[in-house]
């Protein structure tokens, strides 16, 4: 299970699944040769499909305001909380029913802004951990699990290409925004806790990484903002749930179109944005033998409120949900954020 920005995933269930029916296949029955390598070929093929669960998560950001600009050494400390309530749609790929999940993840986030080149740049650290339930039905038999611990870490770094030049708070006052082009690139560190033979997972045991292009363009009160990107996969070298050894596991690329309408209110730092995305791809293989049935297409929808609560304070609201999903994760979510912010020395 992967987490991006507080985002996260239960990607287990579907090896979860695939083991509960892999018992249930061989309960009351001889253990034969052919019987074990039945039940070994049905668990293979369903650990084809863990990853594609394991990387929506990283496709669903719903960041508005993602490239907007700040003065330089501008710095911000950010507590999230965020709650998720769904499950996984299988598509018919795998015999479960009601597999659901209610988790919470708490993030802590780091993020400073400079000048590089004289174009506005900034880097966000973030360090999640999360705690949660999980359950689901096979043959009528309903099986749960609990889990806490760290997930994967993550980093981003985003340089504007155009119209933010780099600025002290002095000249930043006078500046008025038009268009605004940026790039940036984020990396999830395998971090998190993993075990080749668990069925429940918060780390991926991979790297991962998303160049990105967003452009921000201002019209009176209104920001539009439109980003592109897609994420990348290292090989997770040991995936070893119900196969005598470790394999490799590999996904293909996932493309991502994110789009955000955003309102700024009379008094500074309030504004409402509707935001939306969609991706595809993710082709997932388990040693090199590919399964069609998990390329995904997917999107979600959802809102963000941002409520400065003093000086150098602000809350932020925000609830998403999925509006349509192919294969994997489907869950509502709803993240409350707190953020310090303040202007620094250089670095």
């Amino acid at each position: 299970m992967v987490v991006d920005d507080g985002a996260v995933i239960s990607p287990f269930f579907v090896v979860f699944m695939g083991l509960c029916r892999l018992l249930a296949s061989v309960e009351g029955h001889a253990l034969s040769t052919i019987t074990i390598l039945e039940a070994l070929k049905r668990l293979f093929y369903l650990a084809i499909l863990i990853p594609c669960g394991a990387r929506i998560a990283l496709a669903q950001e719903l960041a508005p305001r993602a490239y907007i600009i700040v003065p330089t050494h501008s710095n911000a400390v950010t507590f999230t909380w965020s709650f998720y309530d769904g499950g996984i749609d299988f598509n018919g790929a795998v015999p479960a029913s009601n597999a659901t999940g209610i988790y919470s993840v708490p993030v802590l986030s780091y993020y400073h802004a400079f000048s590089f080149f004289g174009r506005s740049t900034n880097f966000t650290g973030v360090l999640p951990y999360g705690v949660g339930n999980f359950k689901g039905n096979i043959n009528g038999s309903e099986q749960s699990s609990y889990r806490s611990g760290l997930l994967d870490a993550s980093a981003r770094l985003s340089v504007n290409l155009f119209g933010g030049p780099a600025m002290p708070l002095q000249e930043f006052r006078k500046w008025k925004q038009n268009t605004i082009v940026g790039a940036s690139v984020k990396i999830i560190v395998p971090t998190g806790q993993y075990g080749p033979a668990k069925l429940v997972n918060w780390g991926s045991n991979r790297w991962s990484f998303k160049p990105e292009l967003g452009l921000s363009r201002r019209i009176g009160n209104w920001i539009l903002d439109g980003y592109g990107g897609a994420w990348l996969y290292a090989t997770n070298p040991a995936f070893g749930v119900g196969i005598p050894k470790p394999l490799p596991q590999t996904e293909a690329p996932i493309g991502s179109f994110e789009g955000h309408l955003s309102y700024d209110f009379k008094k500074v730092g309030l504004w409402a944005s509707f935001d939306g995305n969609f991706w595809w791809g993710g082709t997932t293989a388990l040693e090199g033998n590919t399964n069609p049935a998990t390329t995904q297409r997917s999107s979600r929808l959802g809102g963000t409120f941002s409520v400065p609560i003093a000086k150098h304070q602000t809350i932020k609201v925000s609830y998403s949900d999925g509006t349509y999903v192919r294969f994997g994760s489907n869950y509502n979510n709803l993240q409350v954020a707190w953020q310090y912010s303040w202007i620094g020395k250089r670095w």
